[in-house]
Protein backbone atom coordinates (compact mmCIF):
# COMPACT_ATOMS: atom_id res chain seq x y z
CA UNK A 1 0.00 0.00 0.00
CA UNK A 2 1.56 3.10 -1.18
CA UNK A 3 1.07 6.41 1.31
CA UNK A 4 1.65 9.95 -0.33
CA UNK A 5 1.24 12.59 2.51
CA UNK A 6 0.30 16.21 0.78
CA UNK A 7 0.62 19.37 1.79
CA UNK A 8 4.15 19.53 3.18
CA UNK A 9 5.90 23.03 4.55
CA UNK A 10 8.86 21.91 6.51
CA UNK A 11 12.07 20.47 5.22
CA UNK A 12 11.95 18.25 9.10
CA UNK A 13 8.57 16.89 8.40
CA UNK A 14 9.69 16.28 5.11
CA UNK A 15 12.33 14.36 6.25
CA UNK A 16 10.56 12.53 9.11
CA UNK A 17 8.17 11.48 6.04
CA UNK A 18 11.37 9.52 4.50
CA UNK A 19 12.30 8.05 7.75
CA UNK A 20 9.04 6.22 7.95
CA UNK A 21 9.40 5.02 4.68
CA UNK A 22 6.51 6.57 3.20
CA UNK A 23 6.58 6.87 -0.65
CA UNK A 24 5.40 10.19 -1.58
CA UNK A 25 5.18 13.64 0.06
CA UNK A 26 2.97 16.65 -1.77
CA UNK A 27 4.09 20.31 -2.20
CA UNK A 28 1.49 22.34 -2.64
CA UNK A 29 2.79 25.04 -5.27
CA UNK A 30 -1.37 26.90 -5.40
CA UNK A 31 -0.67 30.58 -3.92
CA UNK A 32 -4.64 30.02 -2.65
CA UNK A 33 -3.42 27.42 -0.64
CA UNK A 34 -2.77 27.70 3.11
CA UNK A 35 -0.24 25.00 2.30
CA UNK A 36 1.54 26.83 -0.06
CA UNK A 37 5.25 26.24 -0.36
CA UNK A 38 6.53 29.55 -1.20
CA UNK A 39 8.92 30.57 1.21
CA UNK A 40 8.38 27.45 3.69
CA UNK A 41 10.88 25.28 2.02
CA UNK A 42 13.69 26.34 -0.65
CA UNK A 43 14.49 24.72 -3.88
CA UNK A 44 17.95 24.66 -3.04
CA UNK A 45 17.47 22.93 0.45
CA UNK A 46 15.17 20.08 -1.18
CA UNK A 47 17.51 19.36 -4.18
CA UNK A 48 20.82 19.13 -1.47
CA UNK A 49 18.26 16.20 0.51
CA UNK A 50 19.01 12.86 -0.07
CA UNK A 51 15.29 11.56 0.44
CA UNK A 52 13.91 7.74 -1.39
CA UNK A 53 10.44 9.59 -1.50
CA UNK A 54 8.62 10.77 -4.21
CA UNK A 55 8.32 15.09 -4.49
CA UNK A 56 4.83 15.37 -5.86
CA UNK A 57 4.57 18.95 -6.91
CA UNK A 58 0.74 20.13 -6.57
CA UNK A 59 -1.02 22.50 -9.28
CA UNK A 60 -4.21 23.88 -9.98
CA UNK A 61 -3.91 25.48 -13.98
CA UNK A 62 -0.91 26.34 -14.04
CA UNK A 63 1.06 27.75 -16.40
CA UNK A 64 3.40 25.13 -18.44
CA UNK A 65 6.78 27.31 -18.00
CA UNK A 66 5.27 27.50 -14.10
CA UNK A 67 5.52 23.57 -13.95
CA UNK A 68 8.56 23.61 -15.80
CA UNK A 69 10.46 25.80 -13.29
CA UNK A 70 8.86 23.92 -10.32
CA UNK A 71 10.56 20.81 -11.38
CA UNK A 72 13.41 22.45 -12.22
CA UNK A 73 13.83 24.74 -8.92
CA UNK A 74 12.79 22.28 -6.17
CA UNK A 75 13.97 18.49 -8.25
CA UNK A 76 10.32 17.56 -8.22
CA UNK A 77 9.92 13.64 -9.14
CA UNK A 78 6.11 13.86 -10.01
CA UNK A 79 3.81 16.80 -10.78
CA UNK A 80 -0.22 16.77 -9.82
CA UNK A 81 -2.55 18.29 -11.76
CA UNK A 82 -5.87 19.44 -9.85
CA UNK A 83 -7.99 21.95 -12.44
CA UNK A 84 -8.65 21.47 -16.06
CA UNK A 85 -5.46 20.88 -17.30
CA UNK A 86 -5.61 19.03 -20.87
CA UNK A 87 -4.14 15.97 -21.50
CA UNK A 88 -1.86 17.54 -23.79
CA UNK A 89 0.00 19.42 -20.95
CA UNK A 90 0.12 16.10 -19.32
CA UNK A 91 1.70 14.59 -22.34
CA UNK A 92 4.36 17.65 -22.62
CA UNK A 93 4.76 17.05 -18.72
CA UNK A 94 5.33 13.39 -18.76
CA UNK A 95 8.35 13.81 -20.51
CA UNK A 96 9.92 15.63 -17.80
CA UNK A 97 8.33 13.70 -14.63
CA UNK A 98 5.37 11.14 -13.84
CA UNK A 99 2.30 12.93 -13.86
CA UNK A 100 -0.90 12.85 -11.48
CA UNK A 101 -4.24 13.64 -12.90
CA UNK A 102 -6.65 14.43 -9.85
CA UNK A 103 -10.19 14.44 -10.71
CA UNK A 104 -13.33 15.37 -8.62
CA UNK A 105 -15.59 12.34 -7.87
CA UNK A 106 -19.30 12.82 -7.27
CA UNK A 107 -22.47 10.60 -7.33
CA UNK A 108 -23.52 9.57 -11.03
CA UNK A 109 -19.94 10.35 -12.24
CA UNK A 110 -18.99 8.29 -15.10
CA UNK A 111 -15.02 7.24 -14.20
CA UNK A 112 -14.04 5.76 -17.57
CA UNK A 113 -15.35 8.23 -19.40
CA UNK A 114 -13.92 10.74 -17.29
CA UNK A 115 -10.45 9.54 -17.47
CA UNK A 116 -10.65 8.36 -21.33
CA UNK A 117 -8.49 11.40 -22.52
CA UNK A 118 -5.75 10.67 -20.08
CA UNK A 119 -5.73 7.77 -20.47
CA UNK A 120 -2.08 7.55 -22.48
CA UNK A 121 -0.54 10.61 -21.06
CA UNK A 122 -0.81 10.24 -17.45
CA UNK A 123 1.09 7.81 -15.04
CA UNK A 124 -1.09 8.13 -12.27
CA UNK A 125 -4.91 8.95 -11.48
CA UNK A 126 -5.70 10.34 -8.03
CA UNK A 127 -9.70 10.79 -6.87
CA UNK A 128 -11.21 13.09 -4.42
CA UNK A 129 -14.05 15.27 -3.53
CA UNK A 130 -12.77 18.31 -4.25
CA UNK A 131 -9.88 19.89 -6.13
CA UNK A 132 -9.82 23.61 -5.34
CA UNK A 133 -9.69 26.59 -2.68
CA UNK A 134 -13.33 27.34 -2.32
CA UNK A 135 -14.09 31.13 -2.31
CA UNK A 136 -14.19 30.90 1.49
CA UNK A 137 -10.71 29.94 1.62
CA UNK A 138 -11.75 26.12 3.03
CA UNK A 139 -9.32 23.67 1.86
CA UNK A 140 -11.16 21.26 -0.22
CA UNK A 141 -8.99 18.10 -1.34
CA UNK A 142 -5.76 17.40 -1.51
CA UNK A 143 -5.45 21.09 -0.99
CA UNK A 144 -7.18 20.55 2.77
CA UNK A 145 -10.24 18.01 2.81
CA UNK A 146 -13.59 18.68 3.16
CA UNK A 147 -14.13 16.34 5.92
CA UNK A 148 -16.16 14.10 3.55
CA UNK A 149 -15.94 11.16 1.40
CA UNK A 150 -17.09 10.23 -1.80
CA UNK A 151 -18.94 6.71 -2.15
CA UNK A 152 -15.84 4.58 -3.09
CA UNK A 153 -18.17 1.52 -4.68
CA UNK A 154 -18.15 4.04 -8.11
CA UNK A 155 -14.48 3.40 -8.82
CA UNK A 156 -14.83 -0.45 -7.91
CA UNK A 157 -17.58 -0.50 -10.84
CA UNK A 158 -15.10 1.05 -13.19
CA UNK A 159 -12.13 -0.12 -15.58
CA UNK A 160 -9.69 2.69 -15.04
CA UNK A 161 -6.63 0.74 -16.06
CA UNK A 162 -4.20 2.68 -14.47
CA UNK A 163 -2.68 3.25 -10.94
CA UNK A 164 -4.76 5.21 -8.87
CA UNK A 165 -4.54 7.26 -5.39
CA UNK A 166 -7.34 6.65 -3.05
CA UNK A 167 -8.02 10.69 -1.76
CA UNK A 168 -10.84 13.16 0.58
CA UNK A 169 -10.97 13.39 3.68
CA UNK A 170 -9.16 9.91 4.67
CA UNK A 171 -8.14 9.86 8.21
CA UNK A 172 -6.49 7.12 10.41
CA UNK A 173 -9.87 5.47 11.45
CA UNK A 174 -10.53 4.82 7.86
CA UNK A 175 -7.26 2.44 7.61
CA UNK A 176 -9.45 -0.17 8.19
CA UNK A 177 -11.85 0.45 5.50
CA UNK A 178 -8.87 1.20 3.07
CA UNK A 179 -7.63 -2.42 3.81
CA UNK A 180 -10.85 -3.74 2.21
CA UNK A 181 -11.31 -1.94 -0.73
CA UNK A 182 -10.63 -3.62 -3.78
CA UNK A 183 -9.97 -2.45 -7.50
CA UNK A 184 -6.48 -4.21 -9.68
CA UNK A 185 -5.56 -0.64 -10.41
CA UNK A 186 -5.64 0.61 -6.59
CA UNK A 187 -2.20 1.90 -6.05
CA UNK A 188 -2.19 4.08 -2.92
CA UNK A 189 -3.93 6.41 -0.29
CA UNK A 190 -3.69 10.02 -0.23
CA UNK A 191 -3.76 12.07 3.24
CA UNK A 192 -3.56 15.81 4.45
CA UNK A 193 -5.77 17.53 6.79
CA UNK A 194 -7.19 14.59 8.79
CA UNK A 195 -3.25 14.24 10.11
CA UNK A 196 -2.63 17.41 10.73
CA UNK A 197 -2.48 19.87 13.92
CA UNK A 198 -2.91 22.79 11.87
CA UNK A 199 -2.63 23.42 8.14
CA UNK A 200 0.76 22.36 6.80
CA UNK A 201 2.06 20.83 10.00
CA UNK A 202 1.36 17.26 10.28
CA UNK A 203 0.92 14.93 13.01
CA UNK A 204 3.73 12.67 12.69
CA UNK A 205 2.14 9.96 14.56
CA UNK A 206 -0.98 9.83 13.65
CA UNK A 207 1.07 9.19 9.94
CA UNK A 208 2.54 6.32 11.76
CA UNK A 209 -0.51 4.88 13.45
CA UNK A 210 -1.76 5.03 9.93
CA UNK A 211 0.84 3.37 8.27
CA UNK A 212 1.08 0.06 10.88
CA UNK A 213 -2.76 0.19 11.05
CA UNK A 214 -2.73 -0.59 7.08
CA UNK A 215 0.02 -3.59 7.12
Amino acid sequence: MNIKVCGITDMKQLQQLDGLDIDFAGLIFYKESPRYIDEKISGKELKKADLDLKKVGVFVNPEMIDVLDAIDEYGLDVVQLHGDETPEMCEDLGSEVEVIKAFRVTDGTDIDKMVAPYDAVCDYYLFDTGGYISPLGRGEGAFGGTGQQFDWTILSKAKIEKPFFLSGGIGVEDAARVKTFKHLDFFGVDVNSRFEKEPGVKDMSKVLQFKMALK
